[in-house]
């Protein structure tokens, strides 16, 4: 059966770009268009590669194809994503990092800084080099868990560029928009200031080579978590929850979040934080305040690894006010817990990173 182009363009304008909330025709969107008998092909421009809405969008043409054409048409496999802009190398973002690891929860309290800061000590430990940046662009705690609050990044020409160097402490390259506002103001912005603040600590840092990347992502899922999928190639995410309902019933959004077609992100696992009380006087006795074993459970039903437990001490607290993260101390059953969860990290890297 033979179609005309015609009918294709009409089936087509049922497909939203959005969030213009226009469809591909009418956007232009649509070009190479060839019918030949039963098949049907064509491409969709784009404005960049990375535009995260491609695979979604590749879908939704080939279901209109199937709806409003024939639903025996040959399309599949027969759509070319092309971008206008084609980024030079030099403007590539993080392209000497080797792996990315967004550290993120479903909802705030459940410790995700301290893991995300303790993670990038304990990767730091095994001689990789490292990095972090604080995205929590509202409530910056980076710099007060690595005793930097009054550092201030030197601003260096590189290439032709004024770049940000990275403040170091501890081995770790650390970047954050704490280090550039007044940290007893509240900081009011918006989604496009916030995005765009995500954006200079990514591109305009001068992270050289990297190992690993940590970012410690803001709870929930919202812009920070789209601008980042969108303008760099996360190696996976790791996603820190405590073990109550209420805060797993969170942490399966924000799996579900970084699942979507359009953004499409490896889940490195979960960490239950908060897992046990342990007193330090009796370190062989487990309290379980939360429940227990909650996020081992999401992480079985999800069919995501689960890579460990953090108990909940006071040394965990007192270390995050003095700025030395307690992984910093190899002689604590803390410290090993981390440990632990950062090597079962590692496994997970190397398994995605085979793939």
């Amino acid at each position: 059966m033979s179609y005309t182009k015609e009918q294709v363009f009409e089936a087509l304008k049922h497909v939203i770009y959005l969030p213009s909330d226009k469809n591909l025709v009418s956007l232009n969107m649509i070009q190479d268009l060839k019918i030949e008998g039963s098949k049907i092909s064509f491409s969709i421009i784009f404005k960049k590669s990375n535009d995260p809405q491609i695979s979604l969008i590749k879908q939704k043409c080939v279901q209109a194809i199937f709806d409003y054409v024939d639903k025996d048409a040959d399309i599949k496999g027969n759509i070319t994503a092309k971008a206008i802009e084609t980024v030079n190398d030099n403007d590539k973002v993080l392209t000497n990092v080797k792996n990315i690891i967004a550290v993120c929860s479903g909802k705030g309290g459940v410790g995700k800084s301290t893991v995300a800061a303790n993670l990038a000590v304990a990767l730091s430990k095994t001689g990789a080099k490292v990095g972090l940046i604080d995205a929590d662009i509202h409530g910056p705690s980076i710099p007060m868990m690595f005793d930097v609050v009054d550092s201030h990044p030197l601003i260096i020409e590189k290439n032709g560029k004024q770049k940000i160097e990275p403040v170091k402490k501890y081995g770790i390259s650390l970047l954050s928009i704490g280090f550039f506002v007044n940290t007893n103001n509240a900081l009011i912005w918006r989604g496009p200031m916030i995005s765009k603040a995500l954006s200079q600590l990514l591109s305009d840092g001068n992270w050289g080579e990297l190992d690993y990347l940590v970012v410690d992502l803001p709870p929930g899922t919202g812009d920070i978590q789209i601008t980042l999928a969108q303008q760099v190639n996360i190696t996976g995410i790791i996603v820190v929850s405590t073990p109550q309902n209420v805060a797993l019933a969170d942490a399966r959004k924000a799996v579900s979040m970084f699942n979507q077609s359009s953004i499409k992100v490896p889940v490195l696992g979960l960490i239950e934080n908060m897992a046990y009380f342990t007193p330090p006087e009796l370190p062989d006795n487990k309290y379980y305040i939360f429940g227990k074993q909650g996020c081992e459970k999401l992480a079985e039903e999800l069919k995501v690894p689960f890579l460990g437990q953090i108990p909940l001490t006071e040394s965990v607290c007192e270390s995050g006010d003095k700025g030395k993260p307690v992984t910093l101390d190899n002689d604590t059953f803390i410290s090993k817990a981390f440990n632990d969860v950062a090597k079962n990290a590692i496994e997970q890297l190397k398994i995605i990173n085979a793939n």
